[in-house]
Formats: structure tokens, sequence, C-alpha cells
């Protein structure tokens, strides 16, 4: 193996130059300038590949939400080398639909208006780009990633240091509950990217604690919840600590009118994406059962006993129901757990953890648990109480059936929820069909 000279910069460790190959000189071992890698190679897999640390393939079956796509590859964006090893050993093979439209806009610097289904990788669309565009040799704050939970917050932290693991990047979460003292003295140090709720980033930019004046590149996901009325103000102040020439990337499901007055006051001429010509996703199937409130305990039994379910999310519509049910359910000898906002944020960080590693098969939650969270498991999700709005609905279902997989969605229906049923459906433009007999595992368990 020839020794690149010493001009050359030095490849990460399991990257070498093929033999017999010498680049020029200020040429990286890939043939291209350092920090890029090319377009894949016609005649197969380069050899920087085999070293990675690849997860098993995933060949249960995809739905057109993730598979119409371009054909394009990572490759194919000129990304870092070390970015492209920690994208494939998280187990990302091509480029999502919501991927191939989002990556090269933002890296060209556009601001971004993109409309995407739950569980279509929209996550990665933005974080791929931040983290392409963020340098760790710079010590400033340079990207903001803005969520409205703390579990969302956790859990795309996860995804950046994931894809990011051989950038040598300081990811920091900085959310309400947890100790401000920590987050300041967290800010002594360096940090590049910091994913956060809105109030509690804005709190340290006003004491000065987070300076944000270099940081150019600010990425709202779940965009609706975020330009609620709750937040809006908090968003629109936190941008003006921001640097003027800052890029705006907005994601979301639905997009509601105050999203329309934000994007006119605040972005530049954004590149609008939508994906959404039908709102649910396509592997998701949709049942309703109806019943009688009190019924309602003895269907679920019965939906367990009869299911097969990997794991389950069951909605309830207040913090008092989650808890009352979660005690039925373990009564009748079920595994379960539940999670609401009132608990100690400590109790929810651990049983978020302990439920995405497959600890419990079921748990309760309000809808603190219906905005991109992602657990790959959940293939049935039950609305033990039926949702009053067609956006939270949408919300919920899209739980399970993640990345084109296949998921069920069953409503138990009282008398009081049957106009707000047909709602939704008209609203969404789906179809929730009467529970049959039996339902076909081959709809939501297919391998």
């Amino acid at each position: 193996m020839q020794q690149p000279p010493p001009q050359m910069p030095q490849m990460p460790p399991g990257m070498q130059t093929p033999p017999g190959m010498q680049m020029p000189p200020g040429m990286g071992g890939n043939g291209m300038p350092p920090g890029m890698a090319p377009p894949s190679a016609a005649g197969g897999e380069e050899a920087w590949k085999t070293t990675l640390a690849v997860p098993a393939k995933d060949t249960r079956q995809k739905t057109e939400d993730v598979t119409a796509t371009k054909g394009n590859d990572f490759e194919d964006y000129f990304l870092k080398r070390e970015l492209l090893m920690g994208i494939f050993e998280a187990g990302f093979e091509r480029p999502s639909p919501i991927q191939e439209e989002s990556i090269p806009i933002a890296l060209a610097g556009r601001d971004i208006l993109a409309r995407a289904k739950n569980g279509t990788g929209k996550t990665a669309a933005f974080v791929i780009p931040v983290l392409e565009k963020s340098d760790s040799s710079k010590d400033h704050i340079q990207a903001i990633i803005l969520v409205p939970t703390r579990e969302l917050a956790l859990q795309t932290s996860q995804v950046c240091r994931d894809l990011g693991k051989y950038l040598g990047l300081e990811v920091m979460v900085s959310t309400g509950g947890s100790s401000l003292k920590d987050d300041i003295l967290r800010l002594y140090n360096k940090v590049h990217i910091i994913i956060a709720t809105p109030g509690r980033l804005l709190d340290m930019a006003e004491k000065g604690v987070a300076n944000l004046s270099q940081c150019t590149m600010i990425c709202l996901d779940e965009a609706d919840k975020l330009l609620s009325p709750e937040f809006q103000t908090l968003v629109e102040k936190l941008l003006s600590f921001m640097h003027p020439e800052r890029q705006i990337l907005l994601f979301s499901a639905t997009f509601p009118v105050k999203v329309k007055s934000f994007k006119d006051k605040t972005m530049r001429k954004p590149y609008e994406i939508n994906l959404m010509e039908e709102l649910t996703l396509k592997g998701v199937t949709q049942y309703y059962a109806f019943v009688e409130e009190r019924q309602k305990v003895h269907c679920l039994n019965t939906l367990f006993a009869k299911l097969q379910i990997n794991q389950s999310i069951i909605f309830c519509n207040s913090v008092n129901r989650v808890e009352l049910l979660a005690k039925k359910i373990t009564e009748l000898g079920y595994s379960c757990f539940y999670i609401h906002a009132k608990m100690l944020q400590a109790h929810r960080n651990r049983v978020f953890h302990d439920f995405r590693n497959g600890a419990c098969r079921n748990l309760v939650s309000s809808d603190l648990f219906t905005r991109g969270i992602d657990i790959p498991s959940v293939n049935v999700v039950i609305n033990f109480d039926f949702p009053k709005s067609a956006e939270t609905y949408l919300h919920r279902i899209g739980r399970s059936g993640r990345f084109g997989h296949l998921g069920l969605a069953v409503n138990l229906i009282t008398y009081d929820d049957r106009f707000n049923l047909y709602k939704i459906e008209k609203d969404l433009a789906t179809e929730i069909k009467p529970i049959p007999a039996t339902i076909d595992k081959s709809l939501y368990a297919g391998a």
C-alpha cells in the first residue's frame, strides 16, 4: 500500500488510497478536494465502505412513502466522508423522498418550507445538512434545532450523535425541566449544535449565556406546533439573537395559516417542498370499534389477546385517564408503562428510554407522545379515547408504520365520537373502516 505524499491530508482510519494509485497534491484519497466524497462508483461500492460496522439490512416490506425516490445515493450530495460513514453505520441505505428533496437545497443555503408525512425520514432531512455545514474547528454555536417537547429533543440529539459520530462535533440538548445551572456550565465549553425547546434557549440567550450571534442555521421540527400561540413569540425573539444572514428550515406534517405569516415575515424566498398529496401513511391500516364507554377496557383486553403486537402505544385524552388505564392494563396481566406531561422529567426520560429499548410491550400516553417520536418496533396504535382534531389523530397514528413499514391503528368509538369520526375522515380524506372479526396479520405484522 503506497503512503500518500507528505502534503496530502491524512484520511480517517480504514480509508486508504487504492493500490498503485497516487493522488495529485492537495487532493484527498478519494480524488476530490479534502472533505468531499465522490458520487457512487459505477463499478461497485468504494473500498472504504467495507470497513464500516453496518447493521443488518432491514428486509421488512416498505411503502411508497419512502420508496418512491428518484434513485439518488447519499454520496451524490458530496458529503464529508466522515458523515457518510455515520449515515451508513446508522443503517441508512438511500435517501427517502423528503431527504432527496431537502438535502441538496439545504446544502445550497436556501430557506426551506417542507411538508412531509410523519415517519418518512424528516429528521435526517435536516440533521444531515446541519452536520455537513458545521465545522468542528470553530468554537461557536453554528446551528440550532428547535423542537416542541423534551422527548423529541433527546431523540433528535441521538440522531445527531449517531450520524455525526466521526465528525468531532459537540451536540448539546437544552430543555425546560432540566438543570439550568448544568446547561450554563455546559455552554462555557465548546458547543457546535444546540437542540432545544424554545423557552429554555431564549432564557439563556437573554441572559447572555448562549451566544447565538454567529449562528447561521436554525431548523424548526414540528413547525406547526412551534409556531402555535404558546411558542411563536419565543421563536421570533430567538431569531433576533442570531446572525442576520441566517438559514431557516421548517419541517412539519401540517402547515396551518400561522406558518404562512411566519414565512412571509422571517424567511427569504423559501424553497417549498410538499410531499403530502395524501395525509395518512400508506402503510397504516385504520379501523374503528363502536363501543360503550364501560366496554372499552374489555375491548382492549380482546385486542391484546387477538393482535400480534410488537409494541403498542395507547392514547387517552387526559392525564388522569392515562394513569387509570395503565393500572387496569397491569391488573389484566399485561406489561405496561405510562407517560404524560405532569410526570417528573427524570421519570419521563426513564420511561421513554426503557420503552424504546423494548423493556415493555405497551405504553399508555397522553398527547405528549404524539409528535415526532420514532420507535420502529411500534406496530399498533390504539386510540382508547378518540381525539378531537384531525391533526392530533394524524400525529397519533403516525407512531406506527414508521419509515414506510406497516402498522395498525384501532379507534374505540363511543356514541359521542361518531360525528368526530366522520369529520376526521373527511378532513384527512381517508377511510376508517369497521374492525373485522379477524385482522390479517400481513397488514401490520409483516416481516
